[in-house]
Order: structure tokens, then sequence, then C-alpha cells
């Protein structure tokens, strides 16, 4: 496809046709954050991104932002890999319980999101950041309205 065609292509589809085909279709913040895809399998994703100064907090270290936006991502597109064409959602809320300060020169933040439930009108997911040496940064759940043509 040369295109995107949102009404035609399943959730699972159109991210895989984004992000390995067109990236620069890719939604604007995972490029303003520099995020990049691991996986994109139904139900599970996987971002990462690499710590930088422009993360920053006034504390000087990672933003807590960082983080939340990351897992608002990965868990967020983990429903959408579950949506048939035309179908969409939006974040309802958002739970982040963060378990570490992240250094500004930390390296690789990973994140994980998987659906819980996917339902008609409701969708639960849950995520995981890790840093580079695979330790727990900050976990979440969010839950997501389905959006129905």
């Amino acid at each position: 496809m040369s295109t995107l065609d949102y009404a035609t292509m399943s959730g699972l589809e159109l991210l895989r046709h984004m992000f390995k085909e067109r990236p620069a279709d890719a939604p604007s913040i995972g490029r303003l954050m520099g995020m990049e895809v691991e996986e994109l399998e139904e139900g599970r994703t996987v971002f990462s991104l690499d710590t930088k100064p422009d993360f920053s907090n006034p504390l000087g270290i990672v933003h807590g932002g960082i983080a939340a936006t990351l897992l608002d991502s990965v868990m967020g597109c983990a429903v959408h890999t579950t949506l048939a064409a035309g179908v969409s959602y939006t974040t309802l809320e958002l739970k982040v319980n963060y378990i570490r300060a992240v250094a500004l020169d930390a390296g690789r933040l990973t994140a994980v999101g998987t659906t819980i439930h996917v339902g008609r009108r409701m969708a639960t997911a849950e995520g995981r950041v890790t840093d580079a040496r695979g330790k727990l940064v900050a976990h979440a759940t969010t839950t997501c309205m389905i959006l129905q043509p």
C-alpha cells in the first residue's frame, strides 16, 4: 500500500505499515522523543528510547513524563494492535507507578505494553519500563475507550 488507509487496515496492519514501511508517517511524539519500535504483535508492543540531557527535570534526572509518555504509547498501541479496520481508541485513564529515578546518562529505556482485556467499548492494558540493566523503572495500567465508526 502506498498510502495509509485507516478504514481498511486493522490496527496491527496500520501500525506495522506506519512504523516499518513509512517511518516518516509515525506519530510525531515518537519522533520528538526518539522512540524506536522494537516489536509489534497482536496485544503486545515494545518501544525503546535513549535517555538524553533534554529529558532533564529540575533535579537533573530524567523527567517522569518521559516514562509516562513511553508507557502511554506502548499500552495504547498494544490496544490498537487488536482493533479492526476503521476502529480507533483514546486513553481514558493512565496510572503510573515510578520505582526508581533514571539518570540522564542511563542509556536505553525499554517499554513493553500488553493488553489485559479488549471489549467492544473499553480496553485495559499494562506496561513496564526497564533501564539498560533490566531494572524496573516504572509500571502502569491504562483504560482506553474503543471508538467504533
